[in-house]
């Protein structure tokens, strides 16, 4: 067995953690950029005492709420390209399902997080602990049982010497492009200070680098046979060819091919959308130029994405009878939606190989300058969205507008999560260069973006974070605000206030639905709340000021440059408004019965809407 070191089992994970390293731009780094932690009476003990240990090596940090702690961790591993990541470390019970939320975020998104949950005593001898869940006809369960279906490995600690196989396992599951999500190592809380003689061989250094599998030989040459006899191809880029790092090759196989690209939330900032070919969002919440060529295509090029409803109008969007779908994906799980014809390998490679094989093949002239009419309509519909206003309430989209022209785009990421925000992100916000929009909209976590905003910034330090957020989202989760100010990350945080969910409201009366439980003066109350979000953010130490205009909130961008903590912009806006140009339809189920006429004639609509969907 070679030589051994006695520690704990605590101690042992912490110690294993800060010998994983990884090559990034050259330079090698340890894998993990730190560990969140809230402590509790499930880990204060043990993990916690470890991470004392090593703190020099392994930085801690602490929160103040553990869903909000793990986005922000989510939001590192995304913002890193997954190249880096951290874990997260709670009490057993509600510390431990708080993280459950965001689990499921990760494990939507595909992003690396380890998560160390305590749990019960392995020796029941104090049964039932304080916080422990029991299951009455199963002593084997506990809360964790809850991260089961939102990990991509789950593993419970019940003896000191299993983590040894449990936390290889966990990085080969954390480092892997197509297992890829989040880990649940849940560890007892006695075994936590249980000691054992760990081989030394298991504290050494090892350095993870990205595999990248090359595609199969009759893939290729199916996919190569594919595009050559296609007329109207168009890419569709997802968050994949970010993660692969391929953004380059994607450009220069558009620019060889002469082939348009589209691209979805994940996939936003893939391709410089000043680029001729660069179309912008598709789908649900695409621009008219995206989705105009999508309609005609003939071949969809789906590079890294799961082509989820919302990127292809729940199948609905694409209406050439002569379609064929070739699916370049690390999983074949996703290459093969929807009858695709398979490609399976690192974006990166597919992209190289396929180029090569086309040999100076280039699509039709006369779709690149479709592409090119489109894009010139498009890009006046979203000047015309964007431009300043006067009105007492202006839109997301004229915010939107503000922002990114008080801003340096190319020294800062946009960040933002849930509600009506991210369709007009997803269509407006000019993406200039890889990672410069940061968005979660694989599970549209309310409350996400100010923890998220965190966690890019720990990236990223030396980029000028914005998170735009409504006030509903706010309201769910925004105490990692004065996390930011605590470890002196600045953000700029653009705080939307219509008054309630605004983007649900307006969800609810295209499918007939009376104004209800949305907006706050639809919903049951006795007092309307009047919440004052600048004395809110400036109690937690930031420097905050409320605009009446979309001048004011320009203005006051430009001032807060000189401010030396996180700055929040709050500003009034319309419920209602939403740029008319581009989108989509989306399948929203509508009521067959109803007694009101609004549900009956939306029903219709639907009906009519869902003949258009590729079933398969």
């Amino acid at each position: 067995m070679g030589k051994t070191v006695r520690l704990t089992m605590a101690q042992a994970v912490a110690h294993f953690l800060k010998k994983q390293m990884t090559i990034v731009d050259g330079k090698k780094v340890p894998v993990f950029g730190g560990v969140w932690a809230i402590f509790g009476h499930g880990n204060v003990a043990g993990i916690g005492e470890a991470l004392y240990q090593v703190r020099g090596e392994l930085p801690t940090y602490r929160a103040h709420n553990e869903q909000g702690m793990a986005h922000a961790a989510i939001a590192y591993a995304k913002a890193s390209f997954r190249q880096r990541f951290m874990a997260c470390t709670t009490s057993i019970g509600p510390g431990a399902l708080n993280m459950v939320t965001a689990a499921g975020v990760a494990h939507v998104n595909r992003i690396p997080v380890l998560f160390l949950p305590g749990d019960v005593f392995a020796n029941r001898a104090p049964d039932p602990v304080l916080q422990q869940i029991e299951d009455f006809g199963d002593g084997t369960v506990s809360a964790n049982d809850a991260f089961r279906p939102v990990s991509r490995y789950f593993d419970r600690i019940t003896r000191p010497e299993q983590i040894i196989a449990a936390l290889k396992r966990a990085m080969q599951v954390l480092t892997d492009p197509l297992d890829c999500g989040p880990v649940t190592l849940s560890l007892c809380q006695d075994v936590q200070a249980e000691a054992f003689d760990y081989p030394e061989s298991f504290f050494e250094e090892r350095v993870w680098t990205t595999r990248r599998p090359r595609p199969d030989a009759d893939e290729l040459a199916n996919a190569i046979a594919l595009i050559k006899k296609s007329e109207k191809p168009v890419i569709i880029a997802g968050g994949g060819v970010l993660y692969s790092q391929a953004t380059k090759e994607l450009t220069a196989f558009a620019e060889e091919h002469r082939i348009p690209v589209v691209v979805t939330q994940a996939g936003k900032s893939a391709i410089d959308e000043r680029h001729p070919l660069a179309l912008g969002s598709v789908g649900v919440t695409g621009t008219s130029a995206a989705n105009a060529i999508a309609v005609e295509t003939d071949l969809i090029i789906a590079v890294g994405t799961r082509c989820q409803d919302f990127t292809t109008g729940s199948w609905a969007l694409f209406q050439n009878e002569k379609l064929n779908i070739l699916g370049l994906n690390i999983a074949a799980y996703d290459a093969a939606k929807h009858d695709g014809q398979t490609l399976v390998a690192d974006a990166r490679e597919g992209l190289k190989a396929v180029s090569s094989g086309l040999a100076g093949w280039k699509a039709p002239a006369a779709l690149a300058e479709k592409a090119e009419r489109e894009k010139h309509v498009w890009m006046e519909a979203a000047a015309k969205a964007m431009a300043s206003t006067n009105a007492a309430l202006p839109s997301d989209a004229q915010v939107i507008g503000a922002v990114t022209r008080s801003i340096d785009l190319e020294k800062a990421i946009g960040l933002c999560a849930a509600g009506g925000l991210p369709g007009e992100m997803h269509k407006l916000w000019p993406a200039t260069a890889p990672g410069s929009y940061h968005m979660e909209y694989g599970f549209s976590c309310m409350g996400y973006e100010i923890a998220g905003g965190l966690g890019a910034k720990m990236a990223h330090p030396e980029k000028e974070v914005f998170v735009l957020v409504g006030d509903g989202s706010y309201m769910m989760l925004n105490s990692e605000l004065a996390t930011s100010v605590m470890l002196g990350l600045k953000l700029n945080i653009v705080l939307l206030d219509n008054r309630g969910y605004g983007c649900i409201n307006r969800l609810q009366m295209a499918t007939g639905g009376a104004n209800f439980n949305n907006l706050l003066k639809d919903a049951h109350y006795e007092v309307m709340p009047e919440i004052d979000f600048r004395g809110h953010a400036e109690s937690m130490g930031a420097v905050a000021v409320k605009v009446a205009s979309i001048a004011e909130l320009e203005k006051a961008i430009a001032d807060s440059k000189k401010n030396d903590r996180t700055s929040v912009f709050v500003i009034d806006t319309d419920p209602l408004i939403t740029t008319e140009a581009g989108g989509y339809w989306w399948d929203v189920a509508v009521p067959e019965v109803s007694p009101r006429e609004q549900v009956n004639k939306a029903r219709k609509a639907y009906v009519e809407a869902r003949a258009a969907q590729r079933i398969s």
